[in-house]
């Protein structure tokens, strides 16, 4: 009589990724040594770094408002732009992430909890996005579900209207270029704020029908979201901008003052191009991934973190400057809580361990990638997506 026999055959781990040969498990474990390492040199040249980055932007706004009155130019709206971008993408970003928490030295308002709370708002980062609500929408939200379609700030999804619209291609790309103009106040400080309160009604047990995710509730002062809106995000700032600060010149005279505005209000516009060029482009692309469901661990997480995000030129203090020091977005979605000057140090070795674990590692111009987001944005392309396991 025959006997047959089942034998159990291991079959090697396959990769959460079809298409791509990766052991998520052994990338995982190396990145995890890196940032050891990383977090173990923490020391007071990181503080260093940060006050050096941090009165360049300074510099850049007191030159732009001390040369501002003279008459409306492009050069002070320009140097103030900077001034504002380097308070968000360079000391608010990467503050908020706890990114100087436990670098010896750092004082509490730089910490992640402190900063730019309550009054120090108007010194730390007076800007349309209410603190709390981008600690909330960025910090949890966005690092949370990078790229998946939970991902408040997925590009492919938000636009999902305009892709699918049949309207001309030029006037797509003029619906464009008007958020490119606005996205602060049309995009960025609503959306984070109406996240941030819907976290809210969550956590005190109050029903929430989402409908008030729609964008335009934000700007309606008969609803409750509406009134809170304009009472802690665009009345505070407007009045600080573009009354207040013009107004400090008026021993100077009439001109003076107007000039400020007009410098103010080609500043903001300004600002808001700048900080879409960089911020926008960072997960959008049609050689960068989506995902339609979470990750399964956190090797798989870390890999996620890589496939769906983009770098920028990188190197030194001005080319990083200059970028918001958003040309690390790599690293800085593994790391989230690292300083800045880490992330200089770090990026030749996340590049190279991509290499060896065969995990594609995208670093482009920014130009280059502006173009690959117009077209994700419009729906020319279409961006590689994972599909759900």
């Amino acid at each position: 009589m025959n006997t047959a026999v089942a034998m159990r055959v291991e079959e090697p781990p396959r990769s959460a990724f079809p298409g791509l040969d990766i052991d998520e498990e052994a990338f995982a474990r190396d990145l995890q040594s890196l940032r050891t390492e990383m977090e173990s040199s923490l020391g007071p040249e990181d503080l260093a770094h940060f006050r050096k980055i941090e009165r360049w932007g300074r510099v850049c706004s007191a030159l732009g408002y001390a040369t501002a009155w003279l008459a409306p130019n492009p050069l002070s709206a320009l140097l103030i732009a900077q001034g504002n971008t380097a308070r968000w993408t360079m000391m608010a970003h990467h503050v908020t992430h706890r990114g100087y928490d436990r670098v010896p030295g750092t004082p509490e308002h730089r910490t992640g909890r402190a900063f730019a709370s309550g009054w120090r708002r108007f010194l730390d980062w007076p800007d349309w996005i209410h603190p709390d609500a981008w600690r909330h929408e960025h910090n949890a939200l966005h690092h949370g579900r990078t790229g998946e379609t939970a991902d408040p700030d997925l590009v492919e999804e938000n636009t999902g209207f305009l892709r699918s619209s049949s309207m001309p291609m030029l006037a797509k790309y003029a619906i464009v270029a008007f958020f490119a103009c606005t996205w602060k106040l049309t995009y960025y400080a609503p959306n984070t704020f109406l996240e941030w309160r819907r976290a809210e009604r969550r956590r005190t047990g109050e029903k929430d029908d989402g409908s008030n995710m729609r964008l335009i509730t934000a700007f309606n002062p008969l609803t409750a979201d509406g009134r809170a809106f304009w009472w802690t995000c665009i009345l505070p700032y407007v009045g600080l901008r573009f009354v207040l600060l013009p107004a400090l010149f008026a021993p100077l005279g009439a001109w003076a003052v107007l000039s400020v505005l007009a410098n103010s209000v080609l500043a903001e516009l300004l600002t808001n191009i700048q900080s879409f060029v960089l911020i926008a482009p960072n997960h959008a692309g049609d050689d960068l991934y989506r995902f339609n469901d979470r990750a399964k661990n956190n090797a798989e997480f870390s890999v996620r973190q890589v496939i769906g995000s983009v770098n920028y030129a990188t190197g030194n203090d001005v080319v990083d400057f200059l970028h918001g020091w958003l040309n690390y977005q790599i690293e800085h979605h593994i790391w989230p809580s690292l300083p800045m000057s880490k992330y200089q140090q770090v990026q030749p070795r996340v590049k190279a361990l991509c290499e060896k674990h065969g995990v594609p590692y995208v670093q482009e111009s920014v130009f280059r990638r502006v173009k690959k987001l117009v077209d994700i944005m419009v729906g020319r392309n279409s961006m590689r997506t994972v599909p759900t396991r």
